[in-house]
């Protein structure tokens, strides 16, 4: 077996494949049609994997890859005028075939590995030699445990280099300033939010809308600044006296651990004391609180029983209903601190923003992102990297072991820096609340 350290030569770049996972955001289009484009135009054909690794894990040698079932061949005519589509021209998938790695010494095992292996051979039964993932932190974890496991394929097995696209709406991203989509996804919230603060001043009540946004809060603050949204809280509000702890046990290493827990009662009091502060300051008896989804992750367990996980770990969110929860605390705190009845309305936003019409600045960042993948695997030979760009779309490379945290192979988050001027914005556009 090759030592995992050692440095093979990098194969030339002869047939390329490109795979999307994770849930849509606007503007992927734009990176795999630019992508594409780029290598055809120098003569390198390009497979486009359907639905993430879904059919791949299912791969079979005496059966094989069936083309309009399990790829297609993407060709000028296919990429004709589809940068500013909506919607993935490979679909996608949340198939997770590195979820029983979490450890740096499991990419020796056969077992743990599996799944890994069959990706490889099924790419190299279509004379693969470069991938590009594109997709969120999680697609990021599985692009570079997929190529630190080809360091311990037997003596001279041809190797598949991997280069990731970031994809995210969350924009919670390390190695990028913003990820394609983001844009594109807080303007249409800001647009539904901005609809429901007409809604709710004809009314004289509150909406309490959960948005998406799994770890950071990026896309709640984002739509609700841009929306004008009267409060918004993100995973990253949960510190202080909004938080406590409490013992549990980590879902993907069976691990025991203190988790960090909300104050449920404490942020109920806080989203009340902006109703009230509007009320009494400002003669505004409406509203619209906006919660980033990921704030589920925060409740404490009981309130988390039943919930069922993706492959990833990860509760789904659509199930816990985050917004009427809160929604129903909030009109009960209301009434008691002031023993007046006030309307408050759950609901959730986010499905629609995720295949919305991208905006202009996201296909240029999408379109920068997908020409920059040709650039690192056929000008920079490069091998487990992250294409990002800086300032006016300069492209660089981010390598994954600045992304990835080294004992537990998963990407590393970035959450909004509650000193930053980001933040301080969202809080100097609300109403003061004292204490």
């Amino acid at each position: 077996m090759q030592d995992s350290t050692a440095s093979p030569p990098v194969p030339p770049c002869r047939k390329v494949a490109i795979l999307f996972a994770g849930g849509p955001a606007p503007a992927a289009n734009a990176v795999i049609s630019t992508a594409a484009a780029s290598f055809l135009k120098h003569g390198i054909p390009v497979v486009g994997i359907l639905h993430g690794y879904s059919r791949l894990v299912n791969y079979k040698p005496e059966e094989g890859l069936v083309e309009g079932r399990h790829y297609i061949m993407l060709d000028q005519q296919r990429l004709k005028r589809t940068r500013n589509t909506q919607g993935i021209l490979i679909g996608t998938a949340r198939t997770n075939p590195g979820s029983e790695i979490w450890h740096p010494a499991h990419l020796r095992d056969p077992e743990r590995t599996a799944k890994l292996r069959t990706i490889y051979e099924a790419l190299r039964s279509l004379e693969v030699d470069a991938l590009i993932s594109i997709g969120g932190d999680d697609t990021l974890t599985t692009a570079n445990k997929f190529q630190r496991f080809q360091h311990y394929l037997p003596e001279g097995s041809p190797r598949i280099r991997v280069v990731h696209v970031p994809k995210t709406i969350d924009n919670d991203y390390e190695g990028i300033d913003f990820t394609f989509g983001y844009f594109t996804a807080a303007d249409t919230l800001a647009t539904e939010i901005r609809n429901l603060l007409a809604d709710a001043e004809a009314s004289s009540m509150y909406f309490l809308a959960e948005t998406m946004g799994r770890r950071a809060g990026w896309l709640a603050y984002g739509a609700a600044i841009a929306g004008e949204a009267s409060l918004v809280l993100g995973p990253e509000d949960v510190y202080g006296q909004y938080a406590d702890f409490e013992p549990a046990i980590d879902p993907i290493t069976q691990q025991p651990y203190e988790r960090r827990i909300m104050n449920v009662d404490a942020v109920v009091r806080r989203i009340v004391a902006t109703m009230r502060a509007r009320e009494e300051r400002e003669g505004k008896h409406f509203g619209v609180i906006v919660m980033a989804e990921g704030l589920a992750d925060f409740l404490p367990a009981a309130y988390l029983q039943g919930i069922p996980r993706d492959e990833h770990g990860h509760i789904a969110f659509s199930q816990v209903n985050l917004g009427r929860k809160f929604a129903a605390w909030v009109a009960e705190e209301y009434k008691r601190q002031t023993q007046r009845q006030r309307k408050v309305v759950g609901l959730q936003l986010g499905y629609e923003t995720r295949c919305a019409r991208p905006h202009a600045f996201d296909v240029m960042l999408g379109s920068q992102l997908g020409v920059g993948a040709y650039r690192v695997l056929v000008e920079a030979k490069e091998d487990g990297v992250m294409i990002s760009v800086r300032g006016q779309l300069e492209l660089h490379w981010v390598p994954f072991d600045q992304l990835i945290d080294q004992e537990t192979l998963r990407a590393r988050v970035r959450y909004i820096d509650l000193k930053s001027d980001f933040h301080k914005l969202a809080r100097f556009l609300e109403t003061d609340v004292d204490g």
